[in-house]
């Protein structure tokens, strides 16, 4: 194996929220036995994130300002093409409020050595600030897990859906599969992104036990159309949408699925929806149509002819 520990970029996309990415940011330069360059790559930002990150002037850590507000989407669309533009062995991609153990990176870098030749990703444990289960970053394993029995002693189980909460990518998937589609802005990038890997390119992938971050989310509710807040209604739009576009490239299966899915939680919506459930019901009904015409570009992507891995 090649020498990974000097080769790998945390990618961490930021959009106002300043002190949770300077905690990720020294969780990340404090890992042990392991270390990494650190890209932020930041969705213009307005609350004084690029001063914050410029301060550290630590030559591992770089910062990159996207312009404008590109959603998580494209703002780890930047990210991965500039990490793989500049010829890193390895992407490791994460929200700005992911606060990784200290031993997080060394147990996917162990992962990395044992796991078969041309595996999709490696994807970390994900824990809330209470020590339990982060709802919303639950992994999809297969139920098959057990073809690999033999990496069950690394802590290590088959899956075909994760986050980008501690996303370990080789650079030779991204250059497979190509890009995060941006055009999702917010929603489903990170779950349509595994699974082109792990289910339409079936190139095998896992769950790492071993490693693990937290999460600092606000609450840990997971998301819920049918429970959540009016002013969050609208954002739904975009989880309907997406998903319409990755499940329909599954096949008649997976299309199959989406529809059940809408479906069940219209009844969830009749059931438990005290306020607005027409405008609820609307948005997965409006996106179910709309989703038919929703054709986004997915990107390829090359090695820069720069030298270097200046960012």
């Amino acid at each position: 194996m090649k020498d990974a520990v000097q080769n790998v970029l945390a990618v961490v996309v930021s959009y106002n929220r300043r002190e949770l990415l300077m905690q990720c940011i020294h969780s990340l330069l404090k890992q042990d036995n392991a270390a990494c360059d650190v890209l932020v790559v930041d969705n213009a930002s307005t609350d004084g994130t690029g001063e914050a990150v410029n301060s550290l002037q630590n030559k591992r850590v770089s910062y990159y300002n996207t312009g404008k507000n590109l959603g998580g989407a494209g703002g780890f669309n930047v990210g991965l093409r500039l990490g793989f533009e500049k010829g890193y062995t390895y992407l490791w991609v994460m929200d700005d409020d992911t606060l990784p153990k200290s031993d997080a990176l060394a147990a996917l870098l162990e992962a990395d050595r044992v796991a078969p030749e041309g595996y999709g990703y490696l994807s970390s444990v994900v824990l809330w600030t209470d020590g339990g289960e982060c709802r919303m970053n639950r992994q999809k394993l297969k139920k098959s897990f057990y073809i690999d029995s033999p990496l069950l002693r690394y802590g290590m189980v088959l899956c075909e859906q994760a986050t980008f909460v501690s996303l370990f990518l080789p650079a030779k998937t991204i250059g497979a599969v190509g890009l995060p589609i941006r055009d999702f802005f917010i929603w489903g990038d990170d779950i349509e992104y595994t699974r082109r890997i792990a289910v339409r390119k079936a190139m095998p992938s896992y769950l790492v036990g071993r490693s693990q971050v937290v999460h600092a989310m606000k609450d840990n509710n997971g998301s819920s159309i049918a429970k959540d807040l009016p002013e969050r209604i609208p954002r739904y739009r975009y989880a309907y949408r997406n998903d319409h576009y990755t499940y329909r490239k599954e096949g008649v299966r997976g299309f199959a699925f989406y529809t059940a899915k809408c479906i069940l939680n219209m009844g969830r919506i009749l059931k438990y929806s005290k306020t607005y459930r027409f405008r609820r019901l609307g948005i997965i009904v409006g996106q179910y149509i709309a989703g038919f015409f929703f054709r986004p570009k997915v990107e390829a992507v090359t090695y820069s002819k720069e030298s270097g891995k200046d960012l």
